[in-house]
């Protein structure tokens, strides 16, 4: 994998089951996140491509052969995929370390998950149900959930494969036709699995996508007036510019938009059972992740001891290139490695220690884009460390007094995406845990399994609506009710 292969050339734009050259004739450049170098091109899809794209996407839900699908045979077609992604799990896993650099077991978990989506929602599909509403005499009043008609996905690079089963799963579920923006960065995965949707029989415009830059296939697509929802996964400043698209076409959308989530340690807690945790959270994938557990909150009287065994912890943690297959890669590109080490550099600035720390391992191509993991302690309050989202493999321990001061200290940033609350005193864990702002709390885990049947989102900003479970079923379906007088 070290080796540069000759560059897989960009296919186009994937429209009604078929590759066309993007309309501006142009492809982007890809770099292997390992080596620094260009690997592959996609194609740079426009505004035009969009268009087509969406208009494929209209007539198959409205007039095409998706639109006369039953729940049932939907739900069928989103199983075949599911075995078409668990039959293709080697390559599509090759595929995903080398768009990423994520370690080769990182990315076999992330396919799975992305065939996992696509088993849960196969299962669902028939499963959406209506409700009849007691009225007046002579009348009888059912509701149905149907489907918004087109949806656009705008996924981000951290987890390609897995963000496509996540978003577009529950939206074909339901019976909508959907286009997807890939992220320039990373999106091979997500274009080999529009590949084989096609190959198991899903009907042309039904999935859709359209390659290309943010501010130019993105754009567009967020701001495209035949578009009936947008679910969309990145930063907070780009989620104001989708919500802004969204609501000039009065259209809904779901935002999740990261976090700074914060592990909440009490003096009792399982230290065997918890710092393990609390570490894998902060290095998997290279610590960009959305849910990545970046703050420790930690009872003073323990600090000390939890320190010591997040030193010897991390001491043998390693970054990689995906087939050494060790603990973290590298992060996705140049802009992001220099983001990180910003933050290293603002550390040490304001004479905030490091605490605890990982290596690069010996041998990694030079070009890769590699940062080591760290963990810093005691951290201000106030600090950068504690308050902005990293997207990397750094950890901000913060030290707290007492209950009170622990919830304060946990919903004291902007965002609110997922907390761990790490305690043997169940009554203490559950109070705590229910006063904490954030979509999903975990008492005694974090992150676990993936979470595919788990609704999952945001507050405050960390976004809105929710992805995963049957919620998601929700989100990308309305409600229609029926009066219907028959006396």
């Amino acid at each position: 994998m070290n080796e540069l292969n000759p560059v897989m050339l960009a296919k186009g734009v994937f429209i009604n089951n078929a590759w066309r050259p993007a309309a501006s004739g142009r492809v982007i450049d890809v770099y292997a996140p390992a080596e620094g170098r260009v690997f592959a091109q996609i194609a740079a899809g426009t505004a035009a491509d969009v268009d087509a794209a969406v208009k494929a996407a209209r007539h198959a839900a409205e007039e095409g052969a998706w639109s006369r699908l039953t729940a049932t045979e939907r739900g069928r077609l989103l199983s075949r995929l599911a075995v078409a992604i668990a039959d293709h799990a080697e390559e599509l896993a090759k595929l995903e370390a080398r768009d990423t650099g994520k370690p080769m077991k990182q990315a076999r978990a992330d396919i799975a998950a992305a065939s996992r989506y696509f088993e849960f929602y196969g299962g669902a599909a028939d499963k959406l149900h209506g409700e009849t509403i007691p009225f007046l005499a002579g009348y009888f009043v059912p509701t149905e959930r149907v489907p918004h008609g087109v949806t656009a996905h705008i996924i981000p690079w951290n987890y390609p494969a897995q963000m496509f089963g996540r978003t577009i799963g529950p939206a074909l579920a339901v019976g909508n036709a959907t286009v997807i923006k890939p992220a320039e960065d990373a999106c091979l995965t997500p274009l080999r699995l529009a590949e084989l949707a096609a190959e198991v029989g899903f009907p042309d415009g039904a999935i859709n996508i359209v390659p290309g830059l943010g501010e130019e296939a993105g754009a567009a697509l967020s701001a495209h007036p035949d578009i009936d929802f947008i679910a969309f996964t990145g930063s907070p400043e780009v989620g104001i510019l989708i919500q802004t698209a969204a609501a000039k076409n009065h259209i809904g959308c779901t935002l999740e938009l990261g976090g700074k989530s914060p592990h909440v340690v009490f003096a009792d807690a399982d230290l065997d059972a918890a710092i393990p945790v609390i570490a894998n959270t902060v290095v998997q994938n290279a610590g960009q992740t959305c849910s990545a557990g970046s703050r420790l909150l930690v009872e003073r009287k323990v600090y000390e001891e939890v320190v010591s065994r997040l030193n010897a912890r991390f001491a043998s943690l390693r970054a990689g290139s995906p087939e050494m297959d060790l603990d973290l890669g590298p992060v996705i590109n140049a802009k992001q490695k220099e983001r990180v080490e910003s933050f290293f550099a603002k550390a040490s600035a304001d004479d905030v220690g490091v605490v605890a720390e990982g290596l690069v391992a010996e041998g990694v191509p030079a070009g890769g884009f590699y940062v080591p993991p760290r963990v810093y302690g005691p951290v201000p309050r106030s600090h950068i460390l504690a308050t902005q989202e990293v997207f990397g493999p750094v950890l901000a321990v913060l030290p707290f007094d007492d209950e009170a001061d622990a919830i304060a200290l946990a919903n004291g940033t902007e965002f609110g995406l997922m907390a761990g609350i790490w305690s043997t005193n169940a009554s203490r864990a559950i109070r705590v845990a229910r006063k904490v702002k954030a979509g999903q709390v975990y008492v005694n885990a974090y992150g676990a399994g993936g979470g595919i049947e788990l609704p999952f989102g945001g507050m405050k900003k960390s976004g809105h609506g929710r992805e995963k479970g049957f919620e998601a079923l929700y989100e990308f379906s309305t409600l229609k009710t029926l009066i219907i007088k028959h006396d």
